[in-house]
């Protein structure tokens, strides 16, 4: 099979390639003249089929191998399903723990004197607004089995209930809901309080 190259004149018109390319007399074409030298044939002609041959590079964008983990890994744990305790189990422990939570921050709220003080429960979360010292939100993700916390201190949390301690834990510093709750207020509003 004979292979046809097409003029270049004629491959610029089917590749409509911009004139300032394919016009010789401008300045433009010397300048980008680079653009329109390949170094193998661009467009083949074989029984009348167009074959574009793209050229040849590969590329990795990966620095380190795709099993690696190491401790400054940033994404959330892989979660093993089967390992999951029941969703009844789950509920009545968040349920149980944000249930306890709203009444102690209720009844801390009555003792403090911050505006914009409010303790507010709907739909699975839990929001506490301090007025200008920010918000937290705590709610289910039952899919995860998981409490997540939103700190105006902290930040976002995941925490995962564990059985040896009996208390919702984060597991990437350790981190113990209600003792990291008592900190945090007890810095925010100058009052201490126990939520145990």
């Amino acid at each position: 099979m004979a292979t046809k190259l097409l003029p270049l004149r004629k491959l610029s018109r089917i590749l409509k390639v911009p004139s300032f390319l394919s016009s010789s007399s401008s300045s433009s074409f010397r300048k980008y003249s680079y653009l329109l030298e390949p170094t193998r044939p661009l467009l083949d002609l074989s029984d009348n089929v167009h074959q574009f041959h793209p050229p040849s590079f590969s590329r990795s964008f990966c620095s380190r191998p795709l099993d690696f983990v190491g401790d400054d890994s940033r994404g959330p744990a892989t979660i093993d399903y089967s390992s999951l305790m029941q969703e009844g189990e789950f509920h009545r422990l968040v349920d149980s723990t944000i249930h306890g939570l709203q009444e102690k921050l209720e009844e801390y709220g009555d003792d403090l004197q911050i505006d914009g003080f409010d303790v507010d429960y709907g739909n699975e979360v839990l929001t506490l607004r301090l007025g200008d010292l920010g918000t937290y939100v705590l709610n289910k993700q039952t899919p995860n089995r998981q409490i997540w916390l939103s700190s105006p201190v902290s930040g976002p949390s995941r925490f995962d209930w564990d059985q040896d301690s009996q208390a919702w834990i984060y597991r990437r510093n350790k981190a113990n809901l209600l003792r990291l709750l008592e900190t945090e207020l007890a810095q925010l509003c100058g009052e201490p309080i126990n939520l145990s």
